[in-house]
């Protein structure tokens, strides 16, 4: 009886040894109480779009495997929501932030707030302001410079057109152009960067009509079925500024009629119809011959050196110029903000945007 109560005595200060050593963290300092784990929040702007799906998925399957409880939070395109995400999770100790924010404009308010607890943000998709990042050196921006996206569409309209120079007489491109959201910055520069593209091509881009639909498929939809109805045989290409939107046109084209028999140049709408952002319906669609091109928008990329950011830091209490996900911040300025201020560029992870034709799509194709 002796030896099994001095046994039973030995176990419970062997496990009492282990609980102590275990229970060193504290709750409020980026991790929980008792666990040791790393406590992150993801402030998202909308998880209605499929982009933005995919960034949440990746970021929850790298929470998982890197141990670390997140904390996901859709603001449904609500600042006011957001704002109020934020200040619930600062309340509830969380300090490792990666973010998409609603707007742009929230970004120095948010990144104030961040600094004062001492804590790091990476956002994407969406970038901060240049103002936002001078708030503090452990506040990043991961994400694809919207520039390139636009010239990877010029590039493979004219790519298409130099193959087919009957269908754009004189080099003039009669286009209906899709935008996203107003005060975007992926509305802004795909624009410039597709038009550069096209002009340095050699191509005119006249506008038979241009207007947004606010990342919708729905929305794009309606827009084109209006514009086929007024602009009859005035135009002959398509371009719309994510895959959502490109894939609202296709039906549209489709419903109203405008497919051919013969695809061999590559889809069989009368009219090439190009998007943005790679997702899996886009591929598909590609695979039918419907949709004739995209741009891969990394999610993975992007969310991988988001959260690959916030986690080294929660490691260490330093990234700044660390190699995440493969990418340093890049040597000298590009041609958008943040991108292009001196001043912050050491706090800017470009992940690349990839042209996506009938020559890789595959590649891209869920296994």
């Amino acid at each position: 009886m002796k030896k099994k109560l001095f046994l039973a005595a030995v176990i419970s200060l062997m496990i009492g040894a282990l609980l102590f050593a275990g229970g060193g963290q504290q709750a409020g300092g980026g991790q929980v109480a008792g666990s040791g784990a790393i406590r992150m929040t993801a402030l998202i702007r909308n998880l209605n779009e499929q982009f933005v799906k995919d960034y949440a998925e990746n970021l929850r399957k790298l929470a998982a495997s890197n141990g670390v409880e997140l904390n996901l939070q859709d603001a449904n395109n609500d600042q006011a929501r957001q704002l109020d995400q934020l200040d619930t999770a600062i309340n509830q100790g969380y300090k490792y932030f990666v973010i998409i924010p609603v707007e742009r404009d929230l970004s120095e308010q948010f990144n104030q707030k961040i600094k004062a607890i001492g804590g790091v943000a990476a956002y994407s998709n969406v970038a901060p302001t240049v103002t936002a990042l001078k708030v503090d050196k452990n506040m990043y921006y991961a994400s694809s410079p919207e520039t390139v996206a636009g010239e990877y569409q010029g590039g493979i309209i004219a790519d298409y057109f130099d193959s087919y120079p009957d269908k754009a007489p004189g080099k003039t491109l009669n286009m209906l152009y899709i935008r996203g959201m107003d005060g975007y910055s992926a509305t802004k520069f795909r624009e410039i960067g597709m038009q550069n593209e096209l002009k340095n091509r050699g191509y005119t881009v006249k506008y038979i009509a241009a207007d947004t639909a606010n990342w919708a498929p729905d929305q794009a939809q309606q827009k084109m079925d209006a514009w086929l109805a007024a602009y009859k045989g005035q135009f002959n290409v398509v371009v719309a500024q994510n895959d959502g939107m490109a894939l609202g046109a296709v039906e549209s084209l489709i419903a109203n009629g405008y497919t051919k028999s013969d695809s061999s140049d590559g889809t069989i709408l009368q009219y090439p119809v190009l998007g943005v952002d790679a997702t899996q319906d886009a591929l598909n669609s590609m695979g039918e011959n419907k949709l004739y091109a995209t741009v891969l928008q990394d999610a993975i990329g992007q969310s991988s050196t988001a959260f690959g950011i916030v986690l080294e830091f929660a490691k260490t209490g330093d990234v700044y110029g660390k190699t995440i996900y493969n990418l340093t911040p890049p040597k000298t300025p590009l041609s958008e903000d943040p991108f292009d201020d001196p001043a912050v560029i050491g706090q800017c992870y470009a992940v690349p945007f990839v042209p996506v034709t009938k020559a890789n799509y595959k590649d891209y194709l869920a296994k």
